[in-house]
């Protein structure tokens, strides 16, 4: 089976890699780096903040052979290597891009300095849920999606209030690899980590849309759960009047909650 591979875009100002922070930031299905736009203007300062595209969307290659969650948080290790051999670094990841940084957790704790999983879950959806929608999009393209996710992913009104990006961001869906999109239905088809999350043991925090139906914060408060009861830190914030995409529906709300994980982790492992 071939690797995923997944490309980078800088959100940060353009300067040398190395002298701040590094946090990486991941997608939800059907989106781009678009999502992490603002916040990454919002936090670029103070961090060297890159996003990264899932495989047929945004910037990254399409994807030839069917992959797994934990294939794409080998491919997140990879794309950091590209950029910064070795270095540790922070992740943020919404749905999708949620459930790859609770992977990488599990898979590559060694790596993370902290964790931010955002309108995600130790397990999404049922696997019939993602198998009919992989088909769905496969025989009739990402456009038939576009009316759905309009209604899960933002809460009432944000389209009237945002239009510009949320039509940025049904476009990125639109523009998307059907047969990619697919195979990552697939992947979500059989990510289930319920019974893994004890041997995460980054600084966690689990963001939830109040008005998210995929990812409600019943699925944000089992996740840190399931990390404290394996010693873990972990911690739960519901974010009011939001939906699927947190990152671009509060970005303010979401760089503070992200600036003080960041900060408290920084401060940690500078007193180890």
């Amino acid at each position: 089976m071939a690797k995923p591979a997944v490309k980078a875009v800088l959100l940060s100002p353009q300067r040398t890699l190395g002298d701040k922070p590094l946090l990486i930031v991941g997608p939800s299905l059907g989106t781009s780096s678009v999502l992490w736009a603002q916040v990454g203007s919002l936090l670029g300062k103070d961090l060297d903040v890159v996003a990264w595209d899932l495989p047929g969307h945004g910037v990254s290659a399409a994807a030839a052979e069917t992959f797994s969650v934990p294939d794409l948080a080998d491919a997140v290790v990879e794309l950091v290597d590209s950029i910064a051999p070795g270095e540790k670094f922070h992740y943020a990841g919404v749905s999708l891009g949620g459930a790859t940084g609770l992977q990488l957790g599990i898979k590559h704790g060694d790596r993370l300095k902290s964790l931010s999983v955002q309108c995600s879950g130790a397990k999404l959806g049922t696997p019939e849920g993602w198998l009919e929608r992989a088909e769905t999009v496969r025989t009739q393209g990402t456009p038939v999606m576009i009316q759905g996710s309009a209604e899960r992913w933002f809460a009432p009104g944000f389209m009237d209030r945002e239009p510009e990006l949320s039509s940025r961001l049904l476009h990125a869906l639109r523009d998307a690899d059907r047969f990619s999109y697919a195979f990552c239905c697939e992947a979500l088809a059989g990510f289930d980590v319920r019974d893994q999350l004890g041997s995460i043991t980054v600084p966690t925090q689990v963001v939830a849309g109040a008005l998210d139906g995929v990812a409600p914060p019943s699925l944000a408060e089992e996740v840190a759960a399931g990390i404290t009861a394996g010693g873990g830190t972990a911690s739960a914030a519901t974010l009011e009047g939001v939906a699927h995409q947190a990152p671009a529906e509060a970005p303010a709300h979401v760089a503070e909650l992200m600036r003080s994980l960041i900060s408290w982790a920084e401060t940690r492992g500078a007193g180890k």
